[in-house]
């Protein structure tokens, strides 16, 4: 028999995997639109918002959207310490390609951990048996820059996360009206 993942364990497992990254400050789970971009929030910050679950044969496919952000510094000096630097670009008034580097190096490492499995150790997963979560296929990453209470720049990829799913019938919680189960 499957011991299947619910909804809470993918999430747990998703949340884990940005709080077990030494580079992510913050996690946060909901629509795009709560999240908490005052200027309290610690970032680097991984967004994770769910979009739809799909099925298959014996399997469930969490698809969620994974924000990867970062502030991006404005700061008045930072066109000149630019043009002191190897790279002088004028136009340059801010670490926002910096910020997009980091961050997009951040989301490929969430990627390579789910593709490979390797952070299955970290949820205590012990028996071979144990369902896994994967993710297959190939990703796109869009780049974006928004302007909250802060100026953030990041990185934003949809990644399904699967799981194995047995479907039981046995233990589904009906009745039919003479007391008999279904």
């Amino acid at each position: 028999m499957v011991n299947n993942k619910t909804y809470n364990n993918v999430i747990n497992t998703l949340s884990r995997i940005g709080e077990y990254h030494e580079q992510i400050s913050t996690v946060s789970t909901g629509d795009i639109f709560d999240v908490d971009l005052e200027k309290e929030t610690k970032f680097v910050l991984m967004h994770i918002n769910p979009i739809n679950v799909s099925t298959g044969d014996s399997e469930l496919i969490y698809n969620f959207q994974i924000f990867i952000m970062d502030l991006v510094s404005e700061k008045d000096n930072w066109a000149t310490y630019q043009q002191q630097g190897l790279t002088k670009r004028v136009d340059t008034k801010d670490n926002s390609q910096e910020v997009w580097n980091q961050t997009l190096h951040i989301a490929t490492d969430i990627i390579g951990m789910l593709r490979h499995s390797t952070t299955q150790s970290i949820e205590g997963v012990n028996d071979i048996n144990a369902p896994m979560y994967f993710t297959d296929n190939q990703f796109t990453m869009e780049p974006f820059q928004e302007r909250f209470d802060n100026l953030c720049c990041g990185w934003v990829f949809n990644i399904g996360v699967k799981i194995m799913y047995d479907f039981q019938t046995c233990i589904i919680p009906v009745s039919t009206k003479d007391g008999a189960g279904y």
